[in-house]
């Protein structure tokens, strides 16, 4: 099979790291029509890639569908692609998630730590960052793999070692020992660096300068009392159907004498946006500042409250706008859930009339990264009365159907035409 070098922008035939050269097969036709990529795990495997990466990759560069977990290993893009029309996309993937910055070289491994991707290069030892920005670096990060035998074995040598050196010193070895998906709380909560140089993050840092903690402005046009009590009465006076709505499902969090701290975030919002003369004219940046005062910046229930505060009826247009903070915040899928939850209650309670407008929120949250896929078709599978009652639940899930089925068209494609086969 021809090779190419992984680097084809170098043109020494005896540069050594080579890979074949991407080959693809398009069948179907019309609405049907998709590209399977034949050797897609074999150029994976000489860039020491998932192929998950690559076919994501190539989804988002060309707004296509992509089945990331085919079940028969048949790597699947919607729409006719050529293969040198990949090959040259491929390029790109090469160059943002596998080459070197230092010495370009491809012999890297990809570090996942604090929701940032660092590549660790074999040959010069540089370690340079992966750009967050990018869409397929919040797949990479929300899809982190598990390691292989290998890791494994590493991670028991550690686990034991641990042991040992706290029975030593008379002390439990602590449970969760440097396993990402153990970081989160007891909720399934999981934290968000301080540190992460993500747009939200940065828009932080840089207002901060202009921007001082609320207690300590004076005389300021918009400030809104914090205090226990304004809160209190403020959440007295709100109108039934929005208490009922920002109430989020009992538990630990919520307080015996008083509104619970999902509550007063969204009682917050609701005041902040009648004080600045609409929803959209309260920043990421004090949304977040204030989700961070109460100490629920990580928690699932957080978004759950976003998804019915933030909006309002040009729900549409705003998510984009919205993407760097709920980015932030919605960091596992319990987080994806949640958000979807809050979405049939702002839609479903608070907003009956953007029913049917259901797709179209629904794609631009798959637009933005916010929702994974596994999630929407989990989500669409069946009703739930967790978030609003069961018949409403129905309604909104009838009227997602179509994105659902959009959703489902590559995989369906593909299961039809392989009977169609045989």
């Amino acid at each position: 099979m021809a090779t190419v070098n992984i680097r084809r922008d170098v043109t020494d035939p005896f540069y050594r790291y080579k890979m074949e050269k991407l080959q693809s097969k398009i069948e179907g036709k019309g609405n049907g029509i998709k590209t399977v990529i034949v050797n897609l795990n074999s150029v994976a495997g000489s860039l020491s890639r998932p192929p998950a990466y690559l076919i994501k990759y190539f989804g988002f560069e060309l707004g296509a569908q992509a089945n990331a977990k085919p079940t028969d290993e048949r790597w699947i893009i919607n729409g006719a692609h050529e293969a040198p029309k990949l090959q040259d996309y491929l390029d790109g993937f090469i160059s943002k998630f596998v080459l070197c910055k230092k010495c370009k070289n491809p012999e890297t491994d990809v570090i996942i730590k604090d929701e940032k991707i660092t590549l660790d290069c074999k040959a010069c030892g540089q370690r340079s960052d992966v750009d967050p920005r990018l869409k397929l670096s919040t797949f990479i990060v929300r899809n982190n793999p598990k390691g292989g035998k290998k890791d494994k074995k590493d991670k028991k040598a550690r686990r034991e070692a641990k042991k040992e050196k706290s029975a030593t010193n008379g002390e439990d070895a602590s449970p969760g020992d440097s396993n990402g998906s153990e970081n989160g709380d007891e909720n399934g909560d999981v934290g968000v660096e301080a540190g992460s140089d993500d747009e939200l993050t940065r828009r932080i840092n840089s207002e901060a300068k202009d921007i001082e903690i609320e207690k300590e402005i004076k005389d300021d046009d918009w400030a809104v009392d914090v205090s226990e009590a304004a809160v209190k009465a403020r959440a007295k006076d709100l109108p039934d159907d929005l208490k009922r709505a920002l109430v989020i499902e009992n538990g630990d969090d919520e307080e015996a004498d008083g509104p619970s701290a999902y509550e007063q975030l969204g009682s917050w919002i609701v005041d902040t946006a009648a004080e600045k003369g609409g929803v959209t004219n309260v920043s990421d940046v004090e949304i977040y500042k204030k989700a961070r005062e109460f100490g629920i910046e990580t928690k699932h229930k957080t978004v759950a409250v976003l998804a019915q505060s933030i909006f309002d009826d040009k729900v549409v247009k705003q998510i984009e706008d919205r993407a760097p903070l709920l980015k932030k915040l919605i960091t596992s899928e319990r987080h994806e859930k949640a958000f979807l939850g809050g979405t049939e209650r702002f839609v479903g309670q608070d907003r009956p009339a953007l029913v049917s407008q259901t797709p179209a929120i629904l794609l631009g949250y798959y637009q933005n990264d916010l929702v994974s896929e596994e999630t929407f078709k989990a989500w669409g599978a069946k009703a739930s009365k967790k978030y609003v009652d069961i018949s409403t639940s129905k309604k909104i899930h009838k009227a997602a159907q179509p994105f659902l089925e959009w959703l489902e068209n590559a995989e369906s494609d593909s299961e039809e035409e392989s009977e169609d086969d045989e």
